[in-house]
């Protein structure tokens, strides 16, 4: 049963697993995917005495704004902005932030921007530094490396944002097969994470993410200045751990070979064979190993 906390801009739906004064974790899943990504996960480390956090994100389940006037912003740093927000009204001083995708990217704003908050971070996939360089976003890349981003460009056009609204359930379930082809998860697993998708915010949460980021649409005027400080591409000064699938069907793992110049602090890197996109569902035990490993 989830709970609810306002914080922010939202009315955020959230699980809490473990003893009320353990050690704060807050897990961030990504699109298209909700809060099951970490059922494994989350029992693990409340068993090892943790407070586990885990939100829905803007746009999903029954995370609702507050406002109607409140932009429907996907941008990076709405989502560092909600998970701050939601740790200030939970009165987390000091947490481990860990996510995959959209969640990975707003653990690594937190934690680049907000360091006294986060006591690790531990972010999932091919770009461990995932923090968007929107200015250099339209720069081509590898022919290969632009087929994998396909359903960003779909997503630039009217046409992409009716087919998500018309088709998000096949559409979602399509992103799955190809990101994480080696993981046989069964309809059950997908319909149990699919419902998040039929959240009224959803279709234009996730059409401005994948504008924004190529500077095709403005953001949040309230998020300007923090937008302006990610722009510098600031290193992250708080122990890391980088967890890749070495089938991540996004990025392949290489994509990061270099990002260690952006992590400031300690950092470990780790490829998990067969493993694709999501991590915390396909890798549970290693994922909730990297997290126990910076508490």
């Amino acid at each position: 049963m989830f709970k609810r906390q306002a914080a922010g801009v939202l009315d955020v739906a959230y699980t809490q697993t473990g003893p009320a004064d353990g050690e704060p974790v807050v897990l961030l899943h990504g699109f298209p995917y909700d809060v099951h990504a970490y059922d494994e996960v989350a029992p693990i480390l409340a068993a090892n005495g943790c407070r586990v956090i885990t939100p829905y994100l803007r746009g999903f389940g029954p995370t609702r704004f507050l406002s109607p006037d409140t932009p429907r912003s996907g941008q990076q740093a709405a989502l560092g902005s909600d998970v701050l927000a939601l740790m200030d009204a939970l009165a987390i001083e000091r947490a481990v932030v860990a996510g995959y995708d959209w969640g990975g990217r707003a653990a690594c704003v937190v934690a680049a921007l907000w360091p006294n908050r986060v006591r690790g971070l531990v972010s999932c996939g091919a770009d461990g530094y995932n923090i968007h360089d929107i200015a250099g976003s339209n720069r081509p890349q590898a022919p290969e490396s632009e087929l994998r981003y396909w359903y960003q460009f779909y997503f630039h056009t009217e046409r992409g944002r009716a087919g998500l609204a018309q088709n998000r359930h096949a559409l979602c379930k399509l992103l799955w097969q190809l990101w994480s082809p080696n993981w046989r998860f069964d309809d059950a697993t997908y319909d149990r994470t699919a419902a998040s998708f039929d959240n009224p915010d959803f279709v234009e949460v996730v059409i401005h993410s994948y504008r924004h980021r190529y500077g095709v649409v403005p953001g949040d005027p309230a998020l300007v200045d923090i937008e302006q400080r990610l722009a510098a591409q600031p290193a992250i000064t708080v122990p890391s751990v980088a967890l890749h699938g070495a089938a991540n069907g996004v990025l392949p793992p290489h994509a990061s070979d270099d990002h260690h110049p952006r992590f400031a602090a300690a950092y470990r890197r780790q490829v998990i064979p067969i493993v694709g996109h999501n991590v915390p569902q396909e890798a549970p035990r290693q994922f909730a190993d990297a997290v126990r490993s910076l508490i």
